[in-house]
């Protein structure tokens, strides 16, 4: 209370429209920090070929605005998903090469995909900036752990020495296919889910959560966690349900590339034309944000 009555003291002399400029410049401060780490992790990024030059440009404002809108911790959050994210994506056996063939990108991510995965958590870091609430903090956790779970479940759950299943009914698909889920992959689910959850936790310890976050700081993990492992699993639900699924007639192949890798434009088979794997992805982020969001409401 001495420190805070000492800082007031300090700037009662100042005019009203030097008082008044003094949050804008600590703004404009914090942007330009998170600009800077925001290059830095789109630098490394194309570097190491994890991004695309679109992709780059995307995780630039990404990570401006979540490190200079949401803070430190938030910052640390973003830096753990797309660390930990991009090294299980340069990991390709043959096995996994063959697998992701179906899938419509490749491992190097555009601007489309930074914004599906890293997109609402940056809506969250602007609403945090102007209107901070408890619930914002894990609520960001929720979302990334969502994506780093479904990333985990993706890059892993494709080498499953069994086959999977489809998560509506339980039938078994070929390894690859959109809603399959297996053991492998719910576990690196749940695992890619903690991680991120730890990460939460750890820089909540350290008192870098946010000044209205006001809960034990282990429940930011948990509550993150559980919206994380819930992400994944609406992922796979959509996937299995609604996603756009396209067929190659001379290949004989589901995927969901709309240009087969043999060249043929492929045909829509199933799902909603507009839901392609960039909107599931969104979609599961916002899952986990909201689920992580309620618990940290409802659990006081």
């Amino acid at each position: 209370m001495l420190q805070v009555g000492v800082c007031e003291a300090r700037y009662q002399g100042f005019p009203p429209q030097a008082q008044a400029a003094r949050p804008r410049y600590n703004a404009v401060i914090q942007l330009l920090i998170g600009l800077g780490l925001g290059l830095l992790i789109a630098g490394l990024g194309y570097w190491r070929r994890a991004l695309s030059r679109s992709g780059a440009l995307a995780a630039v404002v990404v990570g401006a605005v979540v490190f200079g809108l949401g803070g430190l911790a938030w910052g640390v959050l973003l830096v753990a998903f797309f660390s930990s994210s991009s090294l299980l994506s340069s990991y390709s056996p043959a096995r996994k090469t063959q697998v992701v063939e179906k899938f419509e990108k490749g491992s190097r991510r555009d601007a489309t995909q930074v914004l599906a995965n890293g997109g609402w958590v940056t809506l969250l870091a602007v609403l945090a900036w102007f209107r901070p609430a408890p619930w914002l903090f894990p609520a960001a956790v929720g979302a990334l752990a969502a994506a780093n779970a479904d990333t985990w479940a993706t890059e892993l759950g494709v080498l499953s020495p069994t086959p999977p299943h489809l998560i509506t009914t339980g039938e078994p698909v070929p390894p690859g296919t959109s809603g399959a889920v297996s053991r492998l992959g719910t576990m690196a689910a749940l695992t890619g889910a903690l991680f991120i959850g730890f990460v939460a936790t750890a820089t909540a310890v350290a008192g870098y959560a946010g000044p209205r976050f006001d809960q034990p700081p282990a429940w930011s993990g948990l509550f993150g966690t559980a919206g994380g492992l819930v992400g994944a699993l609406f992922d796979s639900v959509l996937g299995a349900t609604v996603q756009r699924i396209n067929y190659c007639p001379r290949c004989e192949e589901e995927t969901e590339r709309r240009i087969h890798r043999c060249g043929t434009a492929t045909s829509p088979l199933r799902g909603w034309p507009w839901l392609d794997n960039d909107w599931v992805n969104f979609l599961a982020t916002v899952a986990g944000s909201l689920v992580a969001g309620l618990l940290a409401t409802v659990v006081r």
